[in-house]
């Protein structure tokens, strides 16, 4: 179907499942179809913000202005906590590949923070914006896996990261179809995500789902590249106002086999 859903009843269909208040965009890659409630709600990203991060350091790196092989110490001011636990200890020299790894498939906020040295808030900033059109994507503050919060510097003490659904949609897309520097890189770590308690549980035998999820006490949030097993392609990008918690993580697989059914 060219249109399966528009974007009234994709609100009406994140509603039944009670992903409220929510942002959600989902658009076909082999058709004009695509349908988004509140893209751009200003809802915090979360590590969502991880995935644009390390497109920037790779954007860089095809630029030859550091290279995927250059060799970071990890220091210990950018040590925090991680759900899963981080291989990077003080240091240990880290490649900016490695790096980007750990940040997407792990969900490493380790080297999410060294990628913020080794990329630069305000060049990260205008790099995405610039070379993938993320103009709501903006690069504040380091990441923090629990209180107190790192101690960060480089921080203004206002601002935080920002990353709606329309531009994290919009980066999972450039991804999908090479348009992003080193995509095959960026795509496999997406494909070896190691959080899969949301939408990839929606998932119908043979689909594939690469892609990135963020969790905080105030949001949960998953999307990414949907390949069905009929070959299609869709960018599905789901982001809510429900702190992270198991009951609330449980409502993105009902909705995504709803969706299935109309894809």
């Amino acid at each position: 179907m060219d249109a399966p859903l528009d974007a009234d009843q994709l609100a009406r269909l994140a509603m039944e499942h009670e992903l409220k208040p929510c942002a959600v965009t989902v658009k076909a890659l082999d058709s004009v179809w695509g349908a988004a409630y509140q893209a751009d709600s200003p809802l915090y990203p979360a590590s969502m913000i991880k995935t644009p991060l390390a497109a920037a350091a790779l954007a860089l790196a095809a630029d030859r202005r550091i290279n995927v092989a250059d060799r970071v110490e990890i220091s210990r001011s950018n040590m925090t906590y991680n759900d899963a636990p981080s291989p990077l200890v003080p240091g240990y020299w880290a490649r900016v590949d490695e790096l980007c790894e750990l940040a997407i498939s792990r969900s490493d906020n380790v080297a999410t923070n060294v990628l913020f040295d080794v990329v630069g808030r305000e060049r990260a900033t205008s790099l995405v914006a610039e070379r993938f059109g993320l103009t709501q994507t903006a690069f504040y503050r380091k990441l923090s896996g629990s209180e107190p919060l790192i101690d960060d510097p480089g921080w203004d003490g206002v601002h935080h990261n920002t990353h709606p659904a329309a531009d994290a949609a919009k980066l999972f897309e450039a991804i999908a179809v090479d348009r992003v520097p080193h995509g095959d890189v960026l795509r496999g770590a997406l494909a070896r995500q190691y959080w899969n308690d949301k939408l990839s549980k929606g998932l119908r035998e043979g689909d594939r789902f690469a892609h990135k999820t963020g969790d905080t006490s105030d949001v949960t949030h998953d999307g990414g590249i949907l390949t069905t097993a009929q070959g299609r392609t869709y960018i599905v990008v789901v982001y809510t106002g429900l702190s992270s918690t198991d009951e609330h993580n449980a409502r993105f697989a009902p909705f995504m086999r709803a969706l299935r059914e109309s894809l």
